[in-house]
């Protein structure tokens, strides 16, 4: 009877946020108006639990740490465990625990890219959270498929800031509810949420057509409001997928000003300990389902007394495999298995994605490029999705099928065209100010764009025209007025004469071969290959290890 009072009043918020209504009443979720302890007190714990940016991953996977100055492995995540991880934490406080997923849920896999996303929504449904954030790459499939994917949960979704497009770029009104309420213990929980609003440049521009996204700043301080003065919330978390940098740089912002918490995600970093910003606290569980955030808030007489934040690993031995899921995850993944396992080629060296500066995984992607398509340089996209793969004990990295679908989820075509060395120098700049920009909120929310053929030194923390020390082409000084013939991939709807965001390239052409096509034949002809770190770009002012483009603030990636 409940879970069908439930999907009744979430059928309504639906309806309402599509017809543009602003009857908040519709966004406070009835069920959790009555959950308050046994005995009928307001005294205990409500405590919150975030996931994000699973990225598709069904299985345990290998997981890169940094500890003691040194790369470490070790097997996190997979949707049973994640499973098995959640039921244990809800249990501690079965009546007042809310869990939360904020993005990034159905891109990253052979299996997404095969089912258009679809063979997850079974899943995540199984996995009863309680509200869910669109990120960044819930557009892959392009913006219908987007509406059925998350109209397919069956809880809430929020976000603020992404609007209908009626046409010539004019926002409609919104596709999902702004805010949701919750209420335990006698406190009232204001969730807002929002997405990436660069999400047209950071990815192709066909994925989001028909959405207009707007900056949370447009609107924040007006939702602040209404749930601080209106709807009385006596707590108030921004659920955010923009990624650490700007994250701090919202919660500096004045507009953020009564908002307790920002609950972030699309960076994949992992927050041990709440940073402290300006007007708010903000953190972030990691990636690939390897890490839940848990937030305690301990209540005395209906009122919050005391915060308490931890990451929590999901260790396959600590939270063994929920058979219901691990038989769900048999069941969609059948299909596709023999596939999914078929190995394509070996590494003799760990491949992963983890590093600011330069990562084996795009190092072999450019050098099957490279070894293909002879042009001077070759470049790779500073990616962050795909998890570590460890060398197991042949001493060799097995590359899957679908691990080359969890590194290149897209199979783009190759694309070649022309740029001086000029271009080419004010590209780096635009690019490095992307990754390492002093004003937190132009940071552009991926890893410096991979190369080769191409050698550069440059410092980090300089200002924007000033990073860049040293370019060299095939071991020459960049000449700024010769024409270089530069490869990547096409991103669908950008213009004709853009190139990896290079603008005015010349002789822009698709080949007939893509990514996939390309690292294929390249594992085949020089399997186990070895894709070696080489510093074609090296830092100046901070450590090759660079495991984080954040600065200023207390924190560290481990």
């Amino acid at each position: 009877m409940m879970q069908s009072r439930r999907k009744f009043i979430q059928s309504g918020i639906f309806a309402t946020a599509a017809a543009g209504s602003s009857t908040s009443l519709l966004f406070e979720d009835k069920k959790s108006m009555r959950m308050e302890k046994p005995d009928g007190s307001q005294s205990g714990t409500v405590t919150l639990l975030q996931t994000t940016d699973v990225h598709c991953q069904l299985h345990s996977h290998d997981e890169l740490f940094w500890e003691n100055g040194k790369v470490v492995f070790r097997k996190t995540g997979g949707y049973a465990h994640l499973a098995a991880a959640l039921d244990a934490l809800k249990m501690e406080n079965p009546n007042n625990t809310i869990a939360v997923d904020t993005g990034d849920m159905f891109q990253g896999s052979l299996l997404s890219v095969k089912t258009n996303g679809h063979a997850f929504v079974p899943l995540l449904n199984a996995l009863n959270y309680d509200l869910y954030l669109p990120g960044n790459w819930e557009v892959v499939y392009y913006k219908k498929n987007m509406q059925k994917l998350m109209g397919g949960l069956l809880a809430p979704k929020i976000c603020a800031n992404m609007y209908h497009d009626i046409g010539d770029g004019k926002k409609g009104e919104l596709i999902f509810q702004p805010y949701q309420i919750m209420h335990r213990l006698g406190i009232k929980i204001g969730f807002l949420g929002y997405t990436d609003p660069l999400v047209p440049l950071r990815q192709s521009p066909l994925y989001s057509k028909g959405i207009v996204y707007t900056k949370p700043e447009e609107n924040l301080k007006n939702y602040v409001t209404v749930l601080r003065e209106q709807e009385q919330c006596d707590f108030i978390i921004i659920l955010s997928h923009l990624g650490l940098s700007q994250q701090i740089a919202l919660g500096n912002h004045p507009d953020c000003e009564g908002v307790n918490y920002i609950f972030g995600a699309d960076t994949h970093e992992r927050i041990r300990r709440p940073i402290q910003t300006k007007y708010t606290k903000i953190v972030e569980p990691g990636a690939f389902g390897s890490f839940i955030g848990r937030l305690d808030l301990k209540v005395k007489d209906g009122k919050i007394q005391r915060e308490d934040y931890e990451l929590i690993e999901v260790d396959p031995q600590k939270y063994p495999a929920k058979k219901e899921i691990a038989d769900l995850i048999t069941e969609i993944e059948k299909p596709f298995k023999k596939e999914i396992n078929q190995i394509i080629g070996y590494s003799t060296l760990p491949l992963y994605r983890n590093f600011v500066v330069e990562n084996t995984i795009d190092n072999l992607i450019v050098d099957a490029l490279k070894n293909k398509i002879k042009t001077d340089i070759v470049l790779s996209n500073g990616f962050r999705f795909c998890p570590p793969l460890a060398l197991g004990k042949d001493g060799k990295a097995a590359i899957t099928e679908g691990f080359l679908y969890d590194m290149l989820p897209v199979d783009a075509v190759v694309r070649t065209a022309t740029a001086t060395g000029l271009q080419l120098r004010e590209w780096l700049e635009k690019e490095l100010q992307n990754v390492f920009a002093q004003d937190a909120s132009k940071r552009f929310g991926g890893w410096l764009i991979r190369f080769k053929g191409m050698q550069i030194a440059f410092k980090a923390y300089e200002q924007l025209g000033q990073r860049i020390q040293q370019v060299t082409v095939g071991g020459e000084p960049l000449d700024p007025l010769r024409e270089y013939t530069v490869c990547a991939c096409e991103r669908e709807g950008d213009p004709e004469d853009m190139l990896c965001r290079l603008r005015g390239v010349k002789n822009a052409r698709n080949t007939d071969y893509t990514l996939h096509s390309v690292l294929k034949e390249y594992l085949k002809e020089y399997s186990p290959v070895s894709p070696t770190l080489r510093a074609d770009a090296k830092i100046l002012d901070g450590p090759q290890s660079l495991l984080s483009q954040v600065s200023g603030v207390d924190y560290q990636f481990v």
